[in-house]
């Protein structure tokens, strides 16, 4: 059985690491799909968003 509490870990430090760069993503969560796959691991869900969160996303990761 997955670790379901792993995968709200992760996400919850994603959430946190975009939010200190200004970035949310509302629909970001665990693919239930992925997660009731018996073989393959959870994915974690980034989801969609306007381009200007878009934008504001490529400049956090170009800043690296």
């Amino acid at each position: 059985m997955k670790d379901c509490a792993e995968v709200e870990s992760v996400i919850k430090e994603l959430r946190e690491a975009l939010a200190r760069a200004g970035i949310v993503l509302p629909s970001l969560g665990l693919d239930p799909v992925s997660y009731a796959h018996r073989s393959l691991p959870p994915l974690v869900e980034l989801g969609r968003c306007n381009t200007d969160t878009a934008r504001r996303l490529a400049k956090a990761l170009g800043e690296r």
